[in-house]
Formats: C-alpha cells, structure tokens, sequence
C-alpha cells in the first residue's frame, strides 16, 4: 500500500496544513493591518472538529519579517491568490478581520476571476462593506505620531508598545504599508460573489458602525448573515468562541461544493 501523500505546502500559511479527514474545511484566516498569523494561535484548539484553522501570514509581518511588505491591495491580492493555490486543494473558507476582511473579500474575486475553486463561506470582520467610502483620515504617509494616534483611537494596541519608541521604529513601515492598502483601495464593481457570507461586527466599534455592515449583503447572490458582538473594533479578541461557534454553524450548513443560495 502506498503512503498517502504529504500535504500542500503553502509561504503564505504560517504552519504546513494537516492532511484533511472527509468532511474538514481549511479555515484560511487573514489578519488586520498591523496582525500577524499569531494573533490567531489558539483558534485551532477551540474550533469545531471539522475545521482547521490555518492563519495566512503576509510578507513583511510575523515570521515573513524579513521580506518587504506589500503596499497596495491588488498585487498583495494576486501574490497571497498564487502562493495559497496549493492548500485549496481541499474544502476551505476564508476569514478576515478588518484589512483582512477586504482581502479575504478580493482573494474570493480573484480565485474567481482565475477560474479555480471558490471558498464555501466568507467570514468578514470588523470592516465596512467594500464599496463604503472611507471615514477615517488617510495616514499612510502621516507623521509617526499621527499613525500612534490613529492606533490609539482604534483600540487593540497595547500603550506599553506604543511608548515603546523601539519597538514603534520596527513596526511603523508595516504598519504605512497596511494602512497604505486600506486608504488606496479602490472598489469596481463586479458581479456578486455566489459564496455565502456570514459579517461579524462590534457593537461599540467606533470605526466600523454597525449600519456601514449591512452593504455586505449586496456582495454575494448567496445566503448573507450579520453577526453582532459585544465590543470595540478588537471585538475579536474576546468572541473566539462565539464567533468559531458561528463559523462551525455557517460550514454545517454549507453543502460541500453547492454554496446555499437565497436571501
């Protein structure tokens, strides 16, 4: 008998993935500017049997520190779509949380637009609908202390990090980079995604409000769920379990390779 095969290997997974029983889905989880693959350690031994949590680190963050990051959505898009083709050799679903969230939402439009398997659900998080212009000020090319402020008025960085002038000097041309692919994104229309989608939200998010959640709904021709959970734009941190919970409910309900469709 023949061993069976080693599993796909992918530079934008921040582990190698295992080799999937029937029935498991690869959760692909994108981080928010700023997030490393590590903000999600932990999610894997509290999701759902049948889903593996697989984190995506992005060039220029966490253990891919060394490479450039990567200042504008489109090419981050077209290079995470290329280097995760090995691992969509099975099941998966992508979840992102705010930046995340907007390339979870691109990398669903450019698998598409490549022709190649389509997630069975997008899980978006903490992030206004695609097509909502911008509320916040543009600090990409800001003052140091302009992009400290910003971090402080979102929440989620610790103040110890903040005043750490070091450690800021380290961080800050990731963190140009990232906001830099927020604030120069620009939207064009295409036809809704047919994946269903499941948007999670925070009750008091002063930056995402929950109103700017609902234009989600017109991105997909698929069932589309809204999530509200207690907290600010970091809400995520303290609803793992309810929003694996969510996760493992939405998959469940997803027929392997027929995305539900419907209102």
């Amino acid at each position: 008998m023949y061993p069976a095969p080693a599993p796909a290997r992918s530079a934008a997974l921040a582990d190698a993935p295992r080799q999937l029983p029937p029935g498991r889905v690869r959760l692909l989880c994108l981080p928010y500017a700023g997030g490393a693959a590590s903000l999600y350690r932990g999610w894997g031994a509290l999701a759902d049997d049948r889903v593996e949590v697989c984190p995506v680190e992005l060039p220029g963050h966490g253990r891919r520190l060394g490479e450039s990051p990567v200042s504008r959505l489109r090419p981050l898009v077209a290079l995470l779509a290329t280097e995760l083709e090995p691992v969509l050799d099975r099941p998966f679903a992508f979840f992102g949380h705010s930046m995340g969230a907007l390339l979870a939402f691109e990398l669903c439009r450019e698998l598409r637009r490549r022709g190649a398997d389509e997630p069975r659900h997008l899980f978006v998080s903490g992030a206004s609908a695609p097509d909502a212009p911008r509320t916040r000020p543009v600090i990409h090319a800001a003052t140091d202390e302009e992009v400290k402020q910003e971090l402080r008025f979102l929440g989620g960085t610790p103040p110890e990090l903040l005043d750490n002038r070091e450690l800021m000097e380290l961080m800050l041309p990731t963190l140009r980079a990232d906001f830099s692919v927020l604030e120069t994104y620009h939207y064009r229309p295409e036809p809704p995604l047919a994946v269903p989608m499941t948007v999670f939200g925070g009750a008091a998010d002063p930056s995402v409000r929950p109103q700017a959640l609902h234009g989600w709904r017109a991105q997909t021709s698929a069932r589309a769920r809204l999530e509200l959970l207690p907290g600010d734009h970091f809400f995520l941190h303290a609803s793992v379990v309810e929003i694996l919970g969510a996760v493992a409910g939405a998959l469940g309900a997803d027929p392997v390779g027929n995305p539900a469709q419907g209102a």
